[in-house]
């Protein structure tokens, strides 16, 4: 077995290749004296000076990663050419990318992690799965870079009867990919955006009072609060009306009325409190500085614009053969299966119309207001914000409250159910009723899921775990490009088992020198270590100033560490560790770029396509980019440049 040449003169003339086994294992009984390829340019003293651990991180607003907010489009270009997962975006999309539907591969995405989904998906909508069954049906969509790459459904619309039993086969509903459902709280989004678009025309000012524009919400010592508090629940209010507005008798106006006598329970921006009243308190406010009512904003300004032509406040009689059943209410009596009325019953007794819940739609329409927002608020050429009012909605206002970043209306960087995509700015929202929406501007990515988990009752299971699959299949079908377009491996988090990525035994009698790209994103308990074993791999040993951890790095980190002479006949083995621990799990780890070398010799180089490494937990990445210029072009040495 041979170990690719390396470039040593000029590029165009290659060392030649020294055997692998004489360069990694001694010969029965033989002394550690070994052929090497020489470093080029550096002295043995030089290379044998010791060298502080050192971490490296790629800056992430480099001009390489930073994504103009219009012009030419860096995303891919030919089949297969993604801009990788470890390359984000600072900027915009360009303002013309348009939702195209396409296969992962054709994206330059990996399949696998969006077939498993897949599989996941039937699984959480079969009863047959006992603790496993979430829900009783489900649409979802996938898209990276404008391309939608999975758009599938599963289960049933409607499965259950007025009495809660499962209806006939027959008689029951399957899900499709245009089933209608009640998006709950992502209905707030929606009253956020309104609101935002009224501080680009000049009617609101973030931070002055509500009670500046509707005098009646100062009620119950509420004159400090702004509209800002609102957005982001930190005025002080209460989470829900008390009492229930549909126990409040005379109407909406009387229930409008109700929600603005409610009074704070803190001072405005002393508390996270997540609260139903702050979005029905935006609502008045926006219907009384335009004059029109919320769910004609919204039209006017948000759906129609846009093409949202299956979005809409009480939708149509027409599309109830479409729109997914929810709870057969007993509080209010409201019968059931609800199928067209909306589930929340605060707004029901606001007519359907209400800033927190309402709003019913498709995960076609909800993608294109997600590529809007990555345009920078526009698509074919409708505008809907500016790309100052998108700025607001990814801005984190709520750095006092640790765990609750917060834009404007949309929540940020939340592991939960955001995922694998999970970052500062990857924004989003959840709703009662089993939906998401995770928009990660860093990929340019979003993962849409629609449930109707409240059918028949709301008595059901979190569905938490498939609203982080669906982002984290995404993030993990991404590829991560390393640095210098090499080989890599990645690990999968699988239920927190330890992953070795494992060198063969390395014969030196100095100190070496170990250096590795990384990526990494784990949960919190988690991470990524080197360790070193002198002893023939029975006992392992981390390597200090290697561990690393956390969610939302979307850098590649160079990592340059020195290891002390320790010869042995068993040699050094290395290896790169990686677990996954909770409570959520995050994209992965990736490991590319290895070299091990001494005072004056390269001992070890993964560059190079036979240099064997023991995987378990890992596999290698395949690459779907082109070759780094220069790289070699014998058999023996495809991907392998110079030493640096």
């Amino acid at each position: 077995m041979r170990i690719c040449a390396y470039v040593t003169a000029p590029a165009s003339v290659l060392a030649a290749c020294a055997t692998l086994a004489a360069l990694l294992a001694p010969p029965q009984g033989a002394a550690h004296t070994r052929p090497a390829l020489p470093v080029p340019g550096r002295s043995a003293a030089a290379s044998a000076a010791a060298v502080a651990p050192s971490v490296t991180t790629a800056a992430a607003s480099s001009a390489a990663g930073r994504g103009p907010a219009t012009g030419p489009s860096p995303g891919p270009q030919i089949p297969g050419s993604s801009r990788g997962f470890g390359r984000p975006y600072a900027g915009f999309a360009p303002a013309d990318t348009v939702l195209h539907r396409t296969s992962p591969g054709r994206a330059g995405l990996d399949p696998g992690p969006l077939d498993a989904f897949t599989r996941q998906l039937a699984e959480w909508t079969d009863p047959a799965r006992g603790e496993g069954y979430l829900f009783p049906g489900a649409t979802a969509l996938l898209a990276h870079e404008g391309a939608v790459v999975a758009r599938l459904a599963r289960g049933d619309a409607l499965r259950y009867g007025p009495d809660g039993r499962e209806l006939p086969p027959a008689e029951r509903v399957p899900a499709r990919a245009d089933t209608v459902y009640d998006l709950a709280s992502l209905s707030k989004l929606f009253t956020s955006l309104v609101a935002a678009q009224q501080i680009d025309a000049g009617r609101l000012r973030l931070d002055a009072p509500a009670a500046r524009y509707l005098p009646g919400f100062a009620a119950a010592g509420k004159d400090r609060i702004t509209i800002r508090q609102l957005l982001t629940h930190t005025s002080g209010l209460p989470a829900d009306p008390r009492p229930p507005l549909w126990q409040v008798s005379g109407g909406r106006e009387a229930r409008a009325r109700a929600v603005l006598r409610a009074a704070p329970l803190n001072a405005p921006g002393t508390h996270y409190r997540y609260s139903d009243l702050n979005m029905l308190s935006m609502q008045l406010v926006l219907e009384k500085v335009t004059g029109k009512r919320l769910d004609t904003l919204v039209r006017e300004g948000i759906t129609e614009p846009l093409g949202m032509t299956d979005t809409a406040y009480n939708p149509p009689h027409s599309w109830w053969p479409r729109i997914a059943a929810t709870s057969n209410q007993r509080l209010p009596d409201r019968g059931g299966p609800l199928r067209g009325s909306v589930h929340d019953a605060n707004a029901w007794a606001m007519g359907g119309v209400a800033g927190h819940a309402g709003v019913f739609s498709t995960v076609d329409d909800l993608a294109l207001l997600a590529q809007a927002l990555l345009n920078g608020g526009t698509y074919r050429g409708h505008r809907i914000l500016s790309g100052h009012a998108v700025t607001l909605l990814e801005r984190d206002y709520n750095r006092r409250f640790p765990g609750h970043d917060h834009g404007l209306g949309f929540e940020l960087n939340q592991p939960w159910y955001m995922g694998g995509l999970t970052a500062p700015r990857t924004l989003g929202h959840t709703g009662f009723t089993g939906t998401s929406l995770v928009i990660d501007p860093a990929s340019r990515s979003f993962a849409i899921l629609l449930t109707n988990r409240v059918h028949p009752d709301d008595a059901t299971p979190s569905t938490n775990p498939a609203r982080r699959a669906a982002a984290t299949a995404l993030a993990r079908a991404i590829p991560a490009r390393p640095p210098d377009k090499g080989r890599s491996w990645y690990a999968e988090p699988k239920g927190g088992e330890a992953g070795t990525l494992t060198t063969p035994a390395l014969h030196a009698d100095g100190p070496l020198t170990v250096s590795y790209d990384a990526l990494v994103d784990s949960g919190a308990g988690g991470g990524l270590v080197l360790e070193r074993s002198t002893d023939g791999s029975d006992t392992w040993r981390a390597v200090a100033g290697t561990r690393s951890s956390g969610h939302g790095e979307r850098a590649w980190q160079h990592v340059r560490v020195p290891l002390e002479a320790a010869p042995s006949r068993a040699g050094v083995r290395l290896r790169w560790r990686f677990t996954a621990a909770g409570p959520w799990e995050g994209r992965g780890a990736d490991v590319a770029g290895v070299r091990v070398t001494d005072a004056t010799r390269v001992l070890f180089a993964s560059d190079c396509p036979r240099t064997p490494l023991t995987a378990r937990g890992w596999r290698p990445v395949a690459r779907p980019w082109p070759l780094a210029p220069g790289a070699c072009l014998t058999s023996d040495a495809v991907g392998c440049g110079a030493v640096r």
